[in-house]
């Protein structure tokens, strides 16, 4: 699945500077995350589709100083899919890069987007739309393509289509019942987003997808004309016969017989290869103009 690919490739993205590790930490705490109020304190966690992205968030907050458990989980859906939790250790160095990410307020309250330090510059957006694909982001196609990332709130979704906003990239934003989405639809703007995400090898993959799916509708289409081609062809060659046989070859004019007497002797040829047999040679023109007429006289 193209969701799959996607998430596999931003997980192998490790950005070298720290604010864009802030930025996609941000991200994936806001599209992913949920906070717990317990015997006075935070708790926090991250709840992820693939083990590759809780793979790529455990070395992230390991990098920024800040311990986490991996735990995974069934979906108690129809399709039982495993899901994969951080449970972070929130202590005094935690709440400080949880509060630089803009993930938590000065006060340690739970911020709905973060503030617009953390995407400030150009690499750390691509690092903050990269983490909010990784964490509840979705891709499908290559017929009607539709990227969309997943937020709680509307907020959510019109800050992260803000973000690729400043970058040239257009997302639209929907709200849907108790969740709102960033989403983009068609090549060239799915394209754009997958760019700045940095995941040019899924873009790559989506486009060979709409190739191939091209490919196979034009080779459908021409096996569809074909057919109705041959379909046509048979049911003229059925009607000539018809009405050669009721005719009769002797009762026919005399430039029509020639043509008459090799529809009789090859009835399923083709009009070129009937013009071919005739002597002297006619065109498929004058052969299909000839038994056309041989038509007509038994239709009048």
């Amino acid at each position: 699945m193209l969701s799959d690919e996607l998430r596999d490739e931003l997980a192998q993205i490790a950005p070298a500077r720290r604010c864009c590790r802030l930025a996609e930490l941000s991200a994936l705490f806001h599209v992913s995350g949920a906070w717990h109020l317990r015997e006075g304190t935070v708790a926090v966690h991250l709840d992820l589709a693939t083990s590759a992205g809780a793979r790529r968030a455990f070395a992230l907050l390991r990098d920024l100083g800040v311990r986490s458990e991996i735990r995974t989980y069934r979906r108690r859906s129809f399709d039982r899919a495993t899901r994969y939790q951080l449970h972070v250790s929130v202590d005094a160095i935690a709440l400080e890069v949880l509060r630089e990410a803009g993930v938590l307020s000065a006060s340690g309250a739970p911020l709905e987007t973060p503030p617009k330090r953390v995407v400030g510059r150009s690499c750390c957006r691509g690092a903050y739309l990269r983490g909010a694909l990784l964490g509840a982001g979705s891709l499908s196609g290559p017929r009607d393509p539709h990227l969309e990332i997943r937020t709680a709130t509307p907020e959510g979704a019109q800050f992260a289509a803000a973000v690729a906003e400043r970058e040239g990239v257009s997302l639209a934003v929907a709200e849907r019942r108790g969740h709102a989405i960033a989403y983009a639809k068609g090549h060239e703007a799915i394209a754009d987003t997958l760019a700045l995400a940095g995941a040019g090898d899924t873009l790559l993959a989506l486009e060979e997808h709409a190739i191939l799916a091209g490919l196979r509708a034009d080779a459908n289409r021409l096996a569809n004309a074909d057919e109705a081609n041959l379909e046509r062809v048979a049911q003229a060659a059925h009607r000539q016969l018809e009405a050669i046989r009721a005719i009769g070859l002797d009762a026919l004019p005399p430039e029509l017989v020639e043509v008459a007497e090799l529809r009789l002797r090859h009835p399923s040829a083709s009009l070129a290869e009937l013009a071919a047999k005739t002597r002297p040679p006619l065109t498929r023109a004058a052969v299909h103009r000839r038994l056309q007429a041989v038509t007509r006289l038994f239709e009048s």
